[in-house]
């Protein structure tokens, strides 16, 4: 079995930039994913945003979960259960504007932490969009270009907890799927595995590394790159032991950003596989979809009509 991508940030910027460019094309082209180590955000900061979000499931959501469970049956199923996920979550909003003054009961400390890292996660998936539109030959800011609605990136972040399951053969933590959107930043537990990744038909386990960052990228770059990369499916498999933290943030085209496949990247391969489409409008047709293959998402929008003048760039 091939090793999961891993790179190191720092070596883009010496005499191994070259071989550390080529490792993330071939992540992008061929697994959809890579963890990112030495990223620069402060290991001290990761471990603040860790212990609270912690603490907070354990004073807040763990009852809560488990009243949902006792209610829903979920302890005691005989049949693969799958209408639901073994998940306790909540979402913060970063952009177009913050919600994290409006979310109950989280404390001034973890407000303040998760503001923190949300504005060095952002930074971070800036430069990697710049990274990706150096491999794809894209002038220095397209993705981002191309993400800017009127009101510039969607940015936003699930905060999610997966606690131990009774029959995890039954239940799923999190039902397989593609991300629907840009590219994803996860800060994830380093002691509890259980995020999986399809590949050549076979589920392969996303390594958990301390204060490593798992990067994956969601259908909105597939689409952008005419398909040379690709947005990839994966699960949360539950586990007997152990609660699994699990922080994705998500950094998406603006609700009325209009995607289509980059030009020179259509001219690349003299065919335009993937249609254009109004961002929002995907959202609303992956919300009913999501547990589902994504190309009929795509195949739905070929030959809708969509209004250039509605554009809106940087």
């Amino acid at each position: 079995m091939e090793n999961f991508p891993v790179i190191d940030k720092t070596k883009l910027n010496g005499e191994e930039r070259k071989a550390t460019m080529e490792k993330i094309r071939d992540a992008c082209e061929n697994w959809g994913f890579f963890e990112l180590v030495n990223h620069g955000i402060p290991y001290e900061l990761m471990d603040t945003v860790e212990r609270l979000t912690k603490e907070h499931y354990r004073k807040c959501m763990e009852e809560r979960f488990k009243e949902l469970v006792a209610s829903k049956g979920l302890d005691h199923v005989q049949a693969e259960v799958k209408d639901m996920d073994w998940e306790s979550t909540f979402h913060l909003c970063h952009l177009p504007e913050s919600n994290i003054s409006q979310v109950p009961d989280l404390s001034d400390e973890y407000r303040k932490a998760m503001k923190e890292f949300a504005l060095k996660l952002e930074k971070l998936a800036e430069e990697l969009l710049d990274l990706l539109c150096e491999n794809l030959g894209l002038e220095k800011g397209y993705l981002k270009k191309a993400f800017y609605g009127s009101r510039g990136p969607t940015f936003g972040t699930k905060v999610a907890n997966y606690p131990p399951c009774p029959k995890p053969e039954l239940v799923k933590g999190l039902r397989a799927h593609t991300d629907a959107g840009g590219i994803i930043l996860l800060f994830q537990d380093d002691k509890v595995s259980g995020l999986q990744l399809l590949k050549d038909g076979k589920w392969i386990d996303v390594p958990p590394m301390r204060h490593s960052l798992v990067i994956n990228l969601g259908d909105q770059l597939e689409v952008i790159t005419n398909g040379k990369y690709k947005s990839v499916e994966h699960r949360v498999i539950a586990q007997t032991d152990g609660t699994r933290m699990s922080i994705a943030s998500f950094y998406n085209p603006g609700s009325d950003a209009v995607i289509y496949p980059a030009p020179e990247l259509v001219e690349e391969n003299n065919h335009q596989v993937y249609p254009k489409f109004v961002f929002e409008d995907y959202m609303n047709l992956y919300a009913g979809l999501k547990f589902q293959a994504k190309e009929p998402r795509f195949e739905a929008f070929k030959g809708s009509n969509v209004n250039l003048d509605a554009i809106a760039t940087a």
